[in-house]
C-alpha cells in the first residue's frame, strides 16, 4: 500500500523557539530550551545533530513510503533554506513548507522571497503556546487582522495553507475563530496539524472541534497522536479509537497520515506508526489508502 508521510521535518541545526525561550543542541539528540529544560528531539542512536534529507530517505525507503511533507515549526526551528534545497535535489520524493514570523519588520519582503522568487507552495503557521507564535507573543486571534492578512496572501498565491493551532484547549487552540477564517478562504486547502492535538481524556472534545471544522476545504493531519493520547504502545489501540471518531465525524477522506518525524522516532517505531493505519482490521482498504496516500496526493500535489 502507497504511504505519503504529510508531517516530516529536517534538521540543519536545531535552533528552536518555544514557551522555555530559545533551545540549543546539547549533544545526543538533546535540546535545551534557556529555562533548563530538555526535549529529545532527534533519535539518540542516530548519533547526530542533523536530520539531513539523505537520513530521511532512508527512513522513508526502508517503509516504502514514496513521498514526504517537508514542514517547519519552532520546536527545531525554522529550516527553510534547507528544506526547499532538498526539494530542488529530490523533487519526486520531497515537497517543502516554509514557515515565517508574520511580526518580522521585513514581513513583505521575506513572503517576496519565498512564495514568488523561490515558488514554495505550502505555508506553515505554528501559533501554538508551547513552541509556536503565541509561545513568546502574545496571544492573538485566529481570525484577527494579522492571520487573514497572511491567509489572503496565501489564498493569491494559491498556496496549501497548514496550521498548527497547539493543544486542545490552550489559548491558541481557537477554534472556532479557524473557522472564521476558514470560511473567509473557502478556495483555500488548509490542514489542521495533530488531529487538534487532543490527550486521552479529550475524545469528545476533539469530536466537537472536528466538527466545527468539518469544511469542504480542511483536512486533518494525525502527527503525534500516539504521544498526545499517551499512554499508549503498539498497535495504539488509543490511537485507533480517536482515528475511528475522527473517521465518523469527518470522514477518511479528511485524514492525511503523518508521523512527526524525527521526535516520534525517539519514542515509537515508524512501522508502527503506518501500521497504526495499514494493520488496522477495523479500517475497509478504501479508507486506509484514502488515509496513507490519496488525501495527501490530492491536498499537496
Amino acid at each position: 500500500m502507497k504511504v505519503i508521510d504529510a508531517h516530516v521535518h529536517l534538521v540543519q541545526c536545531i535552533a528552536g523557539t518555544g514557551a522555555g525561550g530559545e533551545m540549543r543542541s546539547i549533544g545526543g539528540g538533546q535540546g535545551m530550551y534557556t529555562d533548563g529544560s530538555i526535549c529529545q528531539l532527534i533519535p539518540k542512536g542516530w548519533n547526530t545533530e542533523q536530520v539531513t534529507p539523505e537520513r530521511i530517505l532512508e527512513v522513508m525507503d526502508a517503509h516504502e513510503v514514496e513521498r514526504a511533507v517537508l514542514l517547519q515549526g519552532g520546536y527545531l526551528g525554522f529550516q527553510n533554506q534547507y528544506s526547499y534545497e532538498a526539494q530542488q535535489k529530490y523533487p519526486e520524493r520531497f515537497l517543502a513548507a516554509v514557515a515565517y514570523d508574520p511580526y518580522c519588520w521585513n514581513r513583505d519582503a521575506i513572503v517576496r522571497h519565498l512564495f514568488e522568487q523561490q515558488g514554495i507552495r505550502v505555508v506553515k503557521f505554528e501559533v501554538s503556546t508551547g513552541s509556536g507564535l503565541m509561545a513568546n507573543r502574545p496571544v492573538f486571534a485566529l481570525d484577527g487582522e494579522m492571520m487573514e492578512r497572511e491567509a489572503a496572501f496565501a489564498e493569491e498565491h494559491g498556496l496549501v495553507f497548514v496550521i498548527d493551532i497547539g493543544k486542545l484547549g490552550s489559548p491558541s487552540s481557537q477554534i472556532s475563530a479557524l473557522r472564521n477564517l476558514i470560511l473567509h478562504h473557502p478556495q483555500m486547502q488548509f490542514v489542521v496539524c495533530h488531529l487538534l492535538a487532543p490527550k486521552q481524556t479529550e475524545l469528545h472534545a476533539m469530536q466537537q472541534g472536528l466538527e466545527m471544522l468539518h469544511l469542504p476545504n480542511v483536512w486533518f493531519d494525525l502527527a503525534s497522536l500516539s504521544h498526545n493520547v499517551r499512554p499508549d504502545e503498539p498497535p495504539f489501540p488509543v490511537t485507533r479509537q480517536f482515528i475511528h471518531s475522527a473517521i465518523k465525524t469527518v470522514g477518511a477522506d479528511r485524514l492525511l497520515f503523518g508521523t512527526d518525524t524525527p521526535s516520534n522516532l525517539c519514542r515509537f517505531r515508524y512501522r508502527d506508526m503506518v501500521d497504526t493505519i495499514a494493520e488496522d482490521a477495523a479500517l475497509a482498504d478504501e479508507q486506509k489508502r484514502l488515509i496513507l496516500y490519496e488525501n495527501a496526493d490530492r491536498v499537496f500535489w
